[in-house]
């Protein structure tokens, strides 16, 4: 644990406030990242930081709340660091693109995990205005890296949007059936025939994405 529960005194000011709310952010991203999203509870996110569980809910109404800010969080950091490898990509190289986003998600554990959440149980616990202001995030996340990525490739906004969205989306999939518990882990180990189950998501999603922006470039070509 990072504190105390007499070092977390309710925030008097915004600054205090700001910071309560980081490092609930902080403690869940790490609780997170050693056992999955879906083994954290409200009360393992308090004894993280030395918090009692009250004293959280003052900050936070719901776990669905605190993930759901996270895979803001994240959106935002896996756009800047996809957009910012992209530069260095030459023109129409597909192979390229296609490595480049199953890299960058595969490098952000939390992230594919959370991509699976949201749609499952993040958004139904929230209210109305939680869930709007991740919505606008994700969805400016998506147009941002459309915008590189369209050009990029030659391909219309639609075509960049169904890629993205194909990338998170299996990602969040195959994440969750490559990590899945102890007991069923062993079983795959165990049984050769269920060998096949342990699979390579970033080789899985690097040539489910290269095959789908090669599709896209070639109906491109023959719509023009």
């Amino acid at each position: 644990m990072s504190s105390t529960a007499e070092g977390f005194r309710r925030a008097r000011s915004a600054a205090a406030k700001s910071q309560r709310e980081g490092d609930i952010l902080a403690a869940a991203r790490r609780l997170a990242a050693e056992g999955g999203v879906r083994s954290v509870t409200l009360t393992d996110i308090a004894a993280e930081i030395g918090m009692h569980k009250s004293a959280l809910l003052r900050y936070y109404e719901t776990r669905e709340q605190i993930f759901l800010v996270l895979a803001g969080q994240a959106w935002r950091e896996w756009s800047a660091a996809l957009r910012l490898r992209l530069q260095a990509v030459a023109q129409h190289d597909a192979a390229a693109v296609a490595g480049l986003l199953a890299e960058t998600l595969v490098a952000r554990p939390v992230f594919c995990d959370l991509l699976a959440h949201v749609p499952l149980h993040l958004e139904r616990n929230v209210s109305v205005e939680q869930l709007r202001v991740f919505k606008l995030v994700a969805l400016d996340e998506v147009g941002a890296i459309c915008a590189v990525l369209g050009p990029l490739l030659g391909l219309e906004r639609e075509q960049a949007i169904g890629i993205v969205s194909t990338a998170t989306s299996m990602a969040g999939a195959l994440w969750q059936m490559a990590t899945p518990d102890e007991p069923v882990r062993r079983l795959y180990r165990a049984e050769p025939r269920l060998s096949h189950a342990i699979i390579d998501v970033e080789a899985r999603l690097r040539e489910t994405l290269l095959a789908l922006i090669v599709g896209y470039v070639t109906l491109s070509g023959r719509d023009g």
